[in-house]
């Protein structure tokens, strides 16, 4: 199977989108697996709130993550000038820029949208995707055959 035909592609395609500038280090590490019933996502999310995370779906079967810190920080340590008897060494906690980003990640056909749940604690973002496991039918279908087209 091509690997542009499998419900992954937009995962490995379109990878964490940041608005940071060049350099910084983003957020957003993702797991994802598979139980019998549902499609378990875990994405890393330090300091983000519940309030800053976005999950949705679009177009049907695009789930979509952002989060947004809207420019919140440690302002008074992190804003240049504003003390400068502060001497910085090493720098590795903060995103500078507002530390946005996004994922995007084309959804199996076999899950319940509708049933989808998410939660954040200590950091990590949890979201649960149900699976339809109810029976399909048969998707034959019978095609006349003339002698002229």
């Amino acid at each position: 199977m091509s690997l542009f035909g499998d419900p992954l592609r937009r995962f490995f395609y379109s990878p964490a989108i940041y608005n940071t500038p060049p350099g910084s280090t983003g957020t957003a590490l993702i797991d994802w697996f598979e139980s019998p019933n549902a499609h378990i996502f875990k994405i890393n999310v330090p300091g983000y709130s519940k309030e800053d995370i976005k999950v949705q779906v679009e177009d049907g079967n695009i789930l979509v993550i952002k989060a947004e810190l809207g420019g919140k920080d440690d302002d008074h340590y992190y804003s240049k000038g504003k003390d400068k008897d502060f001497v910085w060494h090493v720098a590795e906690r903060k995103t500078f820029g507002k530390g946005d980003f996004t994922r995007e990640i084309e959804l199996p056909e076999d899950v319940k949208v509708e049933q989808i749940k998410a939660q954040v604690e200590n950091g990590v973002l949890t979201v649960v995707v149900p699976k339809d496991t109810t029976p399909k039918p048969s998707k034959v279908r019978n095609i006349n055959v003339t002698s002229k087209l």
